[in-house]
């Protein structure tokens, strides 16, 4: 099967992939990779299973493609963040901002975050990409943060401490919600403990979102 795989050269095909690679990417998001097969997949995307097999191996190349096209769109969502006006000043803002637009994005993507996340536990191929991707964020922000002034005392562990601050917050959120737990001021306690992490912030007083 290896050997017939292709990659496509003239527009109309390159656009073909495409196809295939989002109409399987959001199918094993939306119904979970092993309630997915490939003649699901070539439906949506209104091709033959022989066009599929022309250019990937198996429905795990599919969805390997979509997630390094779409994975940090859906997991990275600080990429997304204005940091030109990044300061000791504005970075309370910056946090909160960055929280708010984080939780959205968990909740537009529920279902694709509750099934890659359990791939990330099964898959060593899945597992890998989220941790080179860490990696490359965290150095990307750390090169942000650099440019704007932050010392540079072990900031790329902080920042990767600060993600993971976030991250369980916003699963916190949409996923558990406990009874009797105050998110406000459980956020003001992460973006608190984030501020303290990196010297030379200004300490104000900390307002809920």
């Amino acid at each position: 099967m290896e050997e017939t795989v292709r990659k496509p050269v003239q527009k109309r095909a390159i656009l073909k992939k495409e196809k295939i690679i989002q109409a399987g990417f959001d199918l094993i998001c939306q119904k979970g990779y092993y309630h997915t097969n490939t003649r699901e997949i070539a439906d949506k995307a209104g091709v033959s299973t022989g066009i599929i097999y022309q250019y990937f191996k198996d429905k795990h190349d599919i969805f390997m493609e979509g997630l390094s096209i779409y994975g940090e769109e859906i997991f990275f969502p600080i990429l997304k963040i204005d940091f030109s006006n990044l300061s000791f000043d504005s970075f309370e803002n910056i946090l909160r901002q960055f929280i708010l637009e984080d939780i959205q994005d968990h909740k537009l993507s529920k279902i694709a975050h509750e099934e890659i996340t359990a791939m990330i536990h099964s898959d060593s191929d899945v597992a890998n990409y989220f941790y080179q991707k860490e990696l490359e964020v965290t150095e990307e922000l750390r090169q942000i943060f650099l440019s704007h002034h932050f010392s540079d005392d072990d900031l790329f562990e902080k920042i990767h401490v600060m993600l993971s601050f976030i991250d369980s917050l916003c699963h916190e959120i949409i996923y558990h919600q406990h009874e009797n737990m105050n998110y406000d001021k459980m956020t003001d306690i992460v973006v608190k403990a984030i501020i303290g992490l990196f010297p030379g912030i200004k300490k104000k007083n900390i307002t809920s979102i």
